[in-house]
Formats: structure tokens, C-alpha cells, sequence
């Protein structure tokens, strides 16, 4: 039913119960107003319009040479029935628990490993924790590279995806946040989720374990090594143009960059506590996920009543065996992802969508009672 006062379209929706008394809401730039009436609540929801400015929080847009980059895979828009699916599953959990992916970061400018666009796609091999370890050769190409690509990882800004669900955080509709990505835009946009992989945000010392902030390595690589600056001018120049970074992005923050530049006179800081080796607090390939860590992720599955996976191929057995111990405990388990997953014969919902597109018309949908942040 629509009704119209002072100009203003408010389109009235019988419903359930939800409030007592009346209450005002923002809704990623909606109004929603809740009425006790007559007989029964209604939920109303308007748009509204304000000249200079917005309802709620905004994504900032991302810079050009991260909104350019056709890193994104093509996805139809989410069918209807399929977001009232993704949206009762919302509705009738309890103990939802969320596992995220590179899918929801690449909506943001940053690649993936595995989606036709991303870097497998190409040929490239991430460094494995074996090479790390084992060569100063590649220790010294990794840190050159990652160093490189410092500014222009940290320049993405949280996405769609990531501001859906920290306001659904937020309401009280997920019970836990498990994240596969290392790029802390969870963080930024107001969640709090367990960094399965680690971050890149944080070193460590391999021998001893001491960490720091990541920033403060880039300024101690950047004091005792006279090529840090031409290294940091790769990352200068028109952003639209990829010769002007050398070549790609990584999904892990780091570029390619000529060999001169690390072969020879690079040097990596050491540990200020017992000057062993540093690496990123992250879980390069053929490396094990923390017993304490592994542990926790685990039982917030066994322990659900719902597992969602949103933008994960599910590939990496410490992701899949999270989504099918939830499945086996009997939690309702549902995939959001553009492509196959490992998990597609074992879970009973699988949408094939962009998560920040589905994300947000789920918040239209029906009465989360979604705040805005």
C-alpha cells in the first residue's frame, strides 16, 4: 500500500511484530519507520532524497587504477527468488556463521588467485612458505615486490559487500566472521572477523615471534636501502597505465618489478629482538594455519546453525572443511561465489552472483532491521 505525505512515497508492508513502539531506522540510505497501527505493526520503508548530502554510510569509491581493472568476474544480476532464499536464511538462523572470500575484495580492486580474471589465469605462481624460508633470493624479491605494491593495496577501500555485513553485524544477524582475506577492509569497514590467513598488515619474526605494524617495516626497508626511492617511483606515473607499475597487482599486494631493483643490494630489516628473519603475518602456500586458530574456526562451524561462504572457491582445504563440518553438524549452509566451489554438491543453496550486488538487496528485503553503521 503506498501512501504519499508532503510529497513524500511511503510504501506500507503488513508484517510481523517487530517493535513495541514506534521507531525511526536508516537503512543504507532508506528510512525505515516501524508503526504500532490499529490493529498490527507495519514496517515502512522511503527513500529520501536530501539536497547536500546522504542516510548512512557511503563506500568511498576506489581509485582509478583500482575501479579499472577488469579483475571482477561477469555475474547476471541476482535473481529474485534467489535473494528471498539468501534473505530467509538471514531471518530463521540464530547462529550465523560467515566465511568470506577474495571474491568480496576483488569488488574492491584487489585480484584473485583463481577467478578467470585472476592471477593463476596468467601463469603466475604465488611464493610458497618453502621459498621463503629456504632462499634469500626470494626473500629479497618478495619484499621488494610487496614493498612496491604497498600503496596501492592499502588504497582500496572496503566494497559493497563489506559495509552489508558489518551492518549486519551490527543488528545482531551473524554470529561469527571468518575471513580468508588478508587484507584487514573488513576491519575498515567496522568488523571484527578471525583472519584465517593472517594479515599483511602485521610482520613477524620467524625465530622468535615478535610482530609489528607493517607500516613500520616499510619504513625500516625504506632507511637502509638507497633503491627504495626508485622503487617507490614505479608507483608514481599516470594510475590508468599498468607500465607505470611495472606489470600486475598481486592478490597479496605486491607487483612485479625488474630484477634491478632486488637482485643485488636489497637488503630486508631483521628482527630488533634477536635479528631473525621477518616475513607477513600471513599463511603463504604450503604453510599450516595455527593449531589455536584452526581450532577456533572449527568449532564456531560445528556450532552453527547456519554457514554462509560469500566470494570463496572453497579450494584451500582449511575453507572447505569449515563449510562441510557445519553441513555434517546439520547447520543450514549456503555459497555465494561467480564459478564452481568445492562445495557445490554438498551444500543445498549455491548462488551464482556478485556478494556486494546480493548483499544489499537482501537489506531491502523483507524486516532485518538493518541499521545503518
Amino acid at each position: 500500500m503506498r501512501r504519499v505525505f508532503g510529497g513524500l512515497s511511503v510504501v506500507f508492508s503488513d508484517l510481523c511484530p517487530l517493535h513495541s513502539m514506534y521507531q525511526p531506522l536508516q537503512s543504507r540510505g532508506n528510512l525505515v519507520m516501524l508503526f504500532k497501527g490499529c490493529r498490527r505493526f507495519v514496517r515502512t520503508t522511503c527513500r529520501v532524497s536530501i539536497p547536500g548530502g546522504s542516510l548512512g554510510n557511503e563506500s568511498k569509491a576506489p581509485p582509478r587504477f583500482l575501479r579499472d581493472k577488469k579483475i571482477v568476474p561477469d555475474a547476471d544480476p541476482p535473481h529474485m527468488e534467489d535473494i528471498q532464499k539468501l534473505y530467509r536464511l538471514f531471518e530463521q538462523s540464530s547462529r550465523l556463521t560467515i566465511l568470506t572470500g577474495a571474491g568480496i575484495s576483488t569488488e574492491c580492486g584487489i585480484p584473485d588467485y583463481r577467478s578467470p580474471n585472476g592471477a593463476y589465469s596468467s601463469g603466475f605462481k604465488p611464493i610458497t612458505h618453502q621459498e621463503f624460508t629456504r632462499s634469500s633470493r626470494a626473500r629479497r624479491r618478495y619484499w621488494a615486490r610487496s614493498y612496491a605494491g604497498w600503496r596501492r593495496f592499502t588504497a582500496a577501500q572496503p566494497g559493497p559487500a563489506h559495509t552489508a555485513l558489518a551492518s549486519l553485524e551490527k543488528a545482531g544477524r551473524i554470529n561469527f566472521m571468518i575471513t580468508q582475506n588478508v587484507d584487514r577492509l573488513h576491519h575498515r569497514a567496522g568488523s571484527d572477523p578471525l583472519e584465517l590467513h593472517g594479515t599483511v598488515y602485521t610482520v613477524m619474526c620467524l625465530d622468535c615471534g615478535f610482530s609489528f605494524p607493517r607500516d613500520l617495516f616499510q619504513d625500516k626497508l625504506k632507511a637502509i636501502n638507497p633503491k627504495a626511492k626508485a622503487i617507490e617511483s614505479i608507483d608514481h606515473g599516470d594510475p590508468g597505465s599498468e607500465k607505470s607499475f611495472g606489470m600486475k597487482q598481486r592478490p597479496d599486494g605486491d607487483i612485479e618489478i625488474d630484477e634491478k631493483f632486488w637482485e643485488e643490494g636489497f637488503h630486508i630489516p631483521v628482527c630488533e629482538k634477536c635479528k631473525g628473519v621477518l616475513k607477513p603475518d600471513v599463511i603463504f602456500f604450503g604453510d599450516n594455519i595455527p593449531k589455536e586458530r584452526a581450532t577456533q574456526a572449527m568449532e564456531v562451524a560445528k556450532q552453527s546453525d547456519a554457514f554462509l561462504v560469500l566470494g570463496s572457491s572453497l579450494m584451500t582445504m582449511s575453507a572447505f572443511r569449515l563449510v562441510r563440518a557445519a553441513h555434517e553438524a546439520g547447520a543450514m549452509t549456503a555459497i555465494v561465489n561467480i564459478g564452481e566451489t568445492r562445495a557445490d554438491d554438498l551444500v543445498p543453496l549455491k548462488i551464482n552472483a556478485r556478494v556486494g550486488e546480493i548483499l544489499h538487496r537482501v537489506l531491502d528485503v523483507g524486516s532485518l532491521s538493518v541499521p545503518a553503521l
